[in-house]
């Protein structure tokens, strides 16, 4: 079973549902301030499915498209990416179940997807044979429905029935459908979810527990639910049994239950999401509800080998003399654990060293697997419980690289992982954790010309004198005049780490024209461990836009680019960065790409699944922390009378996480100071704007279109 630490912090549910944020306790004024103010002369922008705000879209779109598809470079580009998206060499990435392997695949003829299934010795080939066990596209047709595949939950340790996630265009609200995964068919009579936000859990063969709406009053101001109820096999949703709520004031609640790989339950639990960081576990027991004694930024996240395994996100005493550092994993004996939870004696796991930190795992029948970020550089440890301790051994894997593991074995010590940097394609590594054998046994084919890049770590100061690492993909012969057009990366929040991984469509797209191309590992990021995190939150946001600066100050110092030469590009926490940028050093940019941003922070809570969010950024309703937002808000940012850099802001409608009006009233506030800008906003996709291959390649061309008009040009 495979498990990561560094998505997003909180993140909890089948459908990419984030940790919710606001606190219901201040409900009243959530209400109060739900309507725009009025002196916003957009706000009308902020109704999703508006009429008007949709024909609005529409006549932003068809300028937009007008313009950059009419130019030479687009439909090549198009063509090009599409051509990588959808190539039939790439490496079918796969999940290990006692019935096979299975893989999700999209191509120009299964444009929804297709889950189909293989053999280890048949995958292990040049040509695996296939067999489809769900296709997405001929559902979707004969419901006439527009399903996106999100993904599919089944019970251990058959692994046969299974609840298929589906959402329509691409939204984070899903419908969840009883699967058999080996008869390749719906169950008859099975679970049937209908739309919502939600997250579900097997409990048994016939016992799911759901976190969803259940009436008024059960959803957070995010959104989200916080009532945890179990569904068993044939009951209507309104007889379904509650067995653990959050508080109003809380963000979420959900459930867990903990299995070792034998598919044997040990615990049963229900989780409080207190903000977006910060969780409450208790266990649900027969004796009555216990609250586990665990700092508030961790996690149990597995069982193996006996020991029940907790991730920390914060430093904790967990006695007198037991103290453990930041981003440490412990364990626990587990039946130890399960006679006194609270009394059980935990021993260290890892620990991190010196600019190091914890970035994923997983569990295969008996062994632990880690993958730790060295300096931003990839390292994967197997961990084994033997004599009453830890013993790590480094896998023999490439270094200087991004090591991720990609499927892991209950059954077996079988674990696949994968392997690549920004110009060396990805290689699937098999791992035989009985034996300690690592093999490459897929490879994807180049998508560009490499060999005229080179890659550079190199570091800039941010204000504070705080040293910004950042990753340079450059032309190896490359003129230190300020010449080269430059794409500057970022997303600075959260927790999520950049990491290095290959460059297929921007390397064909962007550097084969002899163009660079950098990635910035920004405080707010999960790069260094949570210290690296929380050292730009709430009050402290404003560092990420430093050290963004900062990075984009020191290309031009070193006449890597110049400003007329330099663009920046970054979604979502990634699209305020940008927003950020543009606003307090438009003079240092030519360009900047705005994917699904952030950009009215000081509504934000009260947008989309905004409220969640409020543990990063803090509480606009607070006069102090509006006082931290309002100094870098976008939106309110962008004034008459001040030159900006022509953006390009693209979003979705379908998008429930960062809601459309963000982008929509950026486009609008830039009109209304009579900035130029390109706006294009796509009718499906969700919060990754695009719900399919076919979407991804219009969106990238657009972009690398735009780019190449501002930068090259």
């Amino acid at each position: 079973m495979t498990f990561r630490l560094k998505l997003l912090a909180g993140v909890l549910a089948v459908a990419g549902m984030a940790s919710i944020g606001a606190a219901q306790g201040m409900e009243g004024a959530a209400k109060a301030d739900a309507a725009a103010p009025a002196d916003d002369p957009h706000a009308w922008l902020e109704e999703i499915e508006g009429e008007r705000a949709l024909a609005w879209a529409r006549t932003e779109n068809a300028r937009t498209l007008g313009d950059l598809q009419a130019d030479p470079r687009y439909q090549r580009l198009h063509d090009q990416a599409l051509e990588i998206l959808q190539a039939r060499d790439r490496i079918p990435f796969v999940t290990m179940r006692p019935s096979g392997l299975y893989n999700f695949w999209q191509d120009e003829t299964h444009v929804r997807g297709i889950l189909r299934r293989t053999s280890l010795a048949s995958y292990r080939t040049d040509n695996p044979q296939w067999e489809t066990v769900l296709d997405i596209d001929s559902l979707s047709q004969a419901e006439n429905a527009n399903w996106v595949y999100k993904g599919i939950q089944c019970l251990p340790p058959e692994e046969r029935r299974c609840l298929v996630i589906l959402s329509d265009g691409g939204r984070d609200a899903v419908v969840v459908r009883e699967f058999d995964l080996v008869d390749g068919r719906f169950v008859e009579g099975g679970f049937n979810l209908p739309d919502g936000k939600q997250s579900v859990t097997w409990l048994d063969a016939d016992t799911i527990l759901v976190a969803r709406e259940w009436g008024p009053g059960t959803m957070t101001a995010s959104g989200y639910p916080f009532v945890v109820k179990r569904l068993r096999r044939g009951q209507p949703l309104e007889q379904a049994e509650e067995v653990f709520r959050g508080t109003p004031d809380d963000v979420s609640a959900s459930a867990f239950v903990l299995r070792d790989a034998a598919g044997t339950v040990h615990a049963v639990g229900g989780m409080r999401g207190v903000n977006f960081f910060e969780r409450e576990y208790t266990l649900l027991t027969d004796g009555g509800p216990v609250r586990l004694n665990l700092p508030p930024k961790s996690a149990p996240v597995g069982i193996v080998d006996g020991r029940l395994l907790v991730a920390l996100q914060e430093p904790w005493e967990a006695a007198p003399g037991l103290a453990f550092v930041t981003d440490s994993l412990i364990s626990y004996d587990l039946e130890a654990w399960k006679a006194d939870p609270n009394g059980a004696r935990p021993a260290l796991v890892w620990a991190p060293g010196p600019r190091q930190t914890l970035d994923g795992y997983a569990t295969t029948r008996d062994q632990l697997l880690l993958t730790i970020l060295d300096n931003v550089r990839g390292r994967a440890l197997a961990m084994d419980y033997e004599g009453g301790q830890w013993r790590t051994r480094t896998l023999d894997l490439p270094q200087n690289a991004s090591i991720g593991v990609t499927a892991a074995s209950d059954e077996n010590g079988q674990a696949m992982f994968a392997v690549n940097d920004y110009l060396t394609p990805t290689a699937l590594w098999f791992y035989d954790g009985a034996t300690g054998a690592l093999e490459t046994i897929k490879t994807t084919p180049p998508r560009f010309d490499a060999s005229g890049h080179v890659v550079e770590q190199l570091e800039a100061t941010s204000r504070d004198g705080a040293r910004i690492p950042y990753f340079l993909v450059r032309p190896r012969e490359m003129r230190m005049d300020g010449s080269t057009p430059t794409l500057l990366y970022g997303y600075g929040g959260f927790q999520v780490s950049m990491t290095p991984s290959y460059l297929g469509t921007t390397g064909r797209l962007w550097l084969e024209q002899g163009n660079a191309y950098v990635v910035a590992n920004l405080r707010g990021g999960g790069e260094f461990g949570p210290d690296w995190h929380q050292g730009a939150q709430r009050e402290n946001k404003q560092r990420t836009w430093d050290d963004y600066i900062a990075v984009a100050e020191d290309l031009v110092r070193r006449s890597i680019t110049s400003p007329r030469r330099l663009g920046i590009v970054g979604g979502s926490q990634g699209g305020l960065l940008v927003g950020t940028a543009i606003t307090q050093r438009p003079e240092l940019f030519n360009a900047a790409i705005i994917q699904v941003p952030l950009f009215d922070m000081l509504r934000y809570h009260t947008m989309g699944a905004g409220a969640s969010w409020i543990g990063e950024y803090g509480d606009p309703r607070i006069p102090e922390q509006r006082a931290w937002i309002e100094g870098y808000s976008p939106y309110q940012r962008l004034v008459p009378g001040r030159a900006y850099p022509m953006p390009f802001v693209l979003t979705s409608t379908k998008d429930d996480r960062v809601h459309p009006g963000h982008g929509r009233k950026a486009a609008a506030r830039l009109a209304e100071i009579g900035q130029p800008y390109y706006y294009y906003e796509n009718i499906d996709g969700g919060h990754s704007a695009a719900a399919n291959l076919r979407e991804t390649a219009r969106r990238l061309a657009l972009e690398y279109t735009y780019a190449s008009k501002r930068l090259v040009d």
